[in-house]
């Protein structure tokens, strides 16, 4: 009577191969990750420039720090740092990465 299952060697092969797919994977993976942080950020920058920009319009001078537009309403707490810890700030009536 035959048992239905799987070898020790055919195992070693399985793992083998997964191993080998995730050495190429996780590479590529990291890239990715920090390509979309470097993107999210610059993201960010254009919404706390039309901030400054609302802002402007509402006071009719530039705002002061990012302080200013988070207590005018024009700008969430968490939209004063990037998602990968860098900060902001405002420069000349533009929002610069710190």
């Amino acid at each position: 009577m035959h048992k239905k299952g799987f070898t020790l060697l055919e195992m070693v092969v399985v793992v083998i191969i997964v191993s080998i797919l995730l050495l190429l994977t996780i590479p590529n993976v990291s890239k990715v990750i920090s390509s979309v942080d470097s993107k999210a950020c610059k993201a960010l920058t254009k919404v706390v420039d039309a901030a400054i920009v609302q802002f402007r319009l509402d006071y009719g001078s530039d705002p002061a720090s990012l302080a200013d537009l988070v207590h005018g309403g024009y700008l969430e707490e968490d939209q004063t740092r990037c998602s990968n810890g860098d900060g902001l700030s405002i420069v000349d009536g533009h929002c610069v990465i710190n």
